[in-house]
């Protein structure tokens, strides 16, 4: 399982991130690394298609893709429905199941 949490400098929300998945993956008994990816630029925000910070992709797919809506990259913030500055404790527990389960 390849996780990548992507991040600019400075995000308040990247150390919950890290630590609500770390936390996830323990209690699952999941024994990988995850990939810290500081967004240095711009044009590096646009080649990796960085929606804000922090975002987590679980084999590549992002663990809250955005619904309904253009989506827009670039160093900034990212908010979610439901975990506010980071991605919720459910969000990432099915993305990984999903991963687990489907390799996808």
């Amino acid at each position: 399982m390849n996780i990548d949490l992507l991040y600019v400098a400075n995000c308040p929300n990247h150390p919950v991130a890290l630590e609500r998945l770390r936390a996830i993956l323990s209690a699952a008994s999941i024994h990988t690394r995850v990939n810290e990816v500081l967004v240095r630029d711009a044009d590096m925000a646009q080649s990796l298609k960085f929606p804000g910070s922090p975002t987590i992709r679980v084999n590549g797919q992002d663990v809250e893709p955005p619904i309904g809506r253009a989506a827009s990259f670039g160093l900034m913030c990212r908010l979610y429905p439901d975990g506010g500055g980071a991605p919720s404790q459910d969000r990432l527990r099915a993305a990984i199941e999903k991963a687990r389960v489907s390799g996808v």
